[in-house]
């Protein structure tokens, strides 16, 4: 009876924090953009109020040293990011970015935590992420067929970008829990499970996220291998992961030799386009951040301000695009070491925990957390709650929760 009695509050707890970590997605179907509310204040309301529930029954939390560690510096890294407003000359950066990271952020941060130490609440969320998956990748191609979306030319381009840079993180996320779940399972449901992922991948070509299937490629190999190598598979998880690169390669190979494959296919159509890094200008912004964190000494330009710095003006939308070079450049050495020993630690206190853990637990925070991961190496800044709640999966996973 004590187990049914918060069954469903934890199962909603899980899926309402997967409606608030693609809410941009959610918000690219049509039903999300009819909607009166904003989805992401929504669910995170939602997911807040189910919180008391969800940790009811928790005494307390025994975290490992890493874990810890990983706090505190987060904590020191929105009080620098604080103190770096102060000599900061942007004004949007300092006031739209930073009350993001500081409200946000813990808050993200919270229920990624709570959410990934709960074995029921990350159900929901894993359930969740794969309809938003489903539902985004059946708009995107229904939009696409009947010229209601128009991919790099509609009106508000910059917002269109975003929100389809998610759906492509949903998708490459649900494509690997399906992946993970085809492994645990035989037969005509492996089928199913294989046909999703499939489905996943198919729909990730169509919205022109090349991150985003870099990340659904990643996720679909490195997921089910951890749960292969955790459930003392090692061989069949070296060959999973060797089967995966050389489907891409091949598949690369073919599109090279064939060009003409990847028409109407917004994604590969991007790839086979010359000077990548520059097109998007991810590396005009990199080259450019990096100089700026050399000029502008060991405590860089200031929170938000890089725009103005590289001659953008007031615009946010011109982060450089790489959180590590962000913190490097607007937040100088103690940033950059802060951020790098937030992440860091978390993934230590994954790896100090690896054989207290369940396989399918590695295979499914692997394919939710990964693609956020590779997300904050080539887009968005540090006021994306998207990372930090990924963080909190993270986080998760060297925590255990007592009765």
């Amino acid at each position: 009876m004590y187990r049914v009695q918060w069954h469903v509050p934890a199962l909603l707890a899980g899926m309402f924090a997967a409606s608030l970590q693609y809410a941009g997605a959610l918000k690219s179907t049509p039903l999300g953009d009819v909607m009166p509310v904003d989805l992401t204040l929504l669910s995170a309301m939602c997911v807040l109020v189910l919180l008391p529930f969800l940790l009811r029954h928790v005494a307390e939390w025994q975290c490992s040293l890493p874990v810890l560690v990983s706090l505190v510096c987060f904590a020191a890294l929105l009080g620098w990011s604080v103190l770096a407003g102060a000599w900061s000359v942007a004004d949007e950066g300092v006031s739209e970015k930073l009350p993001e990271m500081l409200l946000f952020g813990p808050v993200a941060l919270l229920i990624g935590f709570c959410v990934g130490g709960h074995v029921q609440a990350l159900a929901g969320f894993c359930i969740a992420t794969l309809l938003i998956a489903l539902g985004v990748g059946t708009s995107i191609a229904v939009g696409l067929a009947d010229g209601s979306v128009v991919l790099g030319g509609a009106a508000d381009t910059e917002l269109l970008r975003v929100q389809y840079q998610i759906s492509g993180l949903a998708l490459a996320s649900a494509a690997g829990l399906a992946m993970v779940q085809a492994l645990r399972v035989r037969g005509v449901v492996c089928a199913f499970w294989c046909a999703v992922a499939l489905g996943c991948a198919l729909a990730a070509l169509l919205p022109g996220g090349r991150a985003a299937l870099l990340a659904l490629l990643l996720t679909v190999m490195i997921a089910p291998g951890l749960f292969l190598w955790r459930a003392g598979r090692a061989g069949a998880a070296s060959l999973w992961i060797l089967a995966g690169a050389a489907c891409a390669a091949g598949f690369a190979l073919v599109l090279l030799l064939d060009p003409d494959l990847s028409d109407g296919l917004r994604t590969l159509e991007r790839l086979n386009g010359s000077d990548l890094g520059e097109e998007s200008l991810r590396l005009p912004l990199w080259r450019t951040a990096l100089d700026w964190a050399g000029a502008a000494g060991p405590f860089g330009l200031g929170t938000g301000a890089f725009p103005i710095a590289a001659g953008y003006g007031d615009w946010r939308g011109r982060h450089p695009h790489n959180h590590l070079i962000e913190a490097l450049v607007e937040l100088g050495l103690p940033g950059f070491l802060l951020l790098a020993c937030v992440w860091g630690c978390a993934m230590l206190a994954a790896l100090r925990a690896w054989r207290g853990l369940t396989s399918t637990r590695i295979g499914v925070v692997t394919a939710l957390v990964l693609p956020v991961m590779l997300s904050i190496m080539v887009s968005t800044d540090l006021g994306n709650r998207m990372a930090w709640l990924g963080l909190g999966l993270l986080l998760s996973l060297g925590a255990e929760a007592r009765a």
